[in-house]
């Protein structure tokens, strides 16, 4: 008997089944509108962007567009990416956001000026998905602002225009601007403390939706580049090279199972 075709099969799952575990840990690929949150003993650096701990922390890219409203400047945004990064300690959750500006902005002296800004929206109930466009009155987003004035804030809106400050000042920030690029870091207390904000645990994804504001290109309040729905995955998964690595030994599975029939299928045909 010929036992060519055996052993070629036999070289195919061995193959596959080599690919299914290296392949996962040599890409970056995670589940799509994943925000990695790195879990961390303490928030000691984390709380400047050029923290060391942050070098442990991998970002995602986050696509931008035109966020298409009404107004001046809606459909002529410029900033088409930003890069986030989430870690969180027992207490905080903090977030690194980064993106290629090549113009600092960061006056609003006159009517013609605007400061550069970056905002991330989480819903206040972060078991149902609000609106896209900051919320609705039933089902409102607590917002993290910062802008090139040396400011940050956090926000809780029902809908555009509703826009309003929250009392206390929990959101603390860093900035700098370097080669052309804005490095944001935001944190915040897990515990919202409060109605209206937003409680983060180990236990659930939350969604998280980002906005950027190009000072120089005029844009501000609804002119500026939003992203659709993201997660921070904060939740115990699936997520993650794991469940990569499922998908793929799924896959080599099926493609050895396949191979093995279309041999036996052969061997058949001519009378072996």
């Amino acid at each position: 008997m010929d036992r060519r075709p055996m052993f070629l099969a036999a070289l195919l799952a061995v193959s596959i089944v080599v690919t299914t575990l290296a392949v996962p840990t040599l890409v970056s690929a995670r589940p799509a509108y994943e925000i990695p949150v790195t879990n961390v003993d303490n928030g000691a650096t984390l709380d400047a962007v050029d923290g060391e701990r942050w070098d442990q922390a991998p970002s995602a890219g986050v696509s931008l567009s035109s966020s298409g409203a009404a107004v001046p400047g809606g459909d002529n945004s410029t900033i088409d990416e930003v890069r986030v990064a989430s870690a969180r300690t027992d207490e905080r959750l903090y977030i690194r956001l980064s993106w290629d500006d090549p113009t600092r902005d960061t006056s609003a002296d006159n009517v013609r000026q605007f400061a550069d800004a970056v905002a991330i929206q989480v819903p206040v109930n972060e078991s149902a998905r609000p609106p896209i466009a900051m919320g609705s009155t039933d089902n409102q987003v607590n917002v993290w602002y910062w802008s090139g004035l040396n400011d940050s804030q956090e926000l809780l809106a029902g809908g555009p225009g509703t826009t309003t400050t929250l009392d206390d000042r929990n959101l603390e920030s860093d900035a700098t601007y370097r080669d052309g690029r804005w490095q944001v870091v935001l944190s915040r207390p897990l515990d919202g403390a409060g109605d209206n904000r937003t409680s983060f645990s180990a236990e659930q994804d939350v969604d998280a939706a980002v906005a950027v504001w190009n000072g120089s290109d005029m844009e501000r309040s609804g002119a500026k580049a939003t992203s659709e729905w993201h997660y921070l995955a904060l939740g115990p998964g699936p997520q993650g090279p794991p469940y990569e690595m499922i998908l793929w030994l799924v896959a080599g599975l099926g493609i050895v199972f396949t191979t093995l029939v279309t041999i036996e299928g052969v061997r058949r045909t001519r009378g072996e």
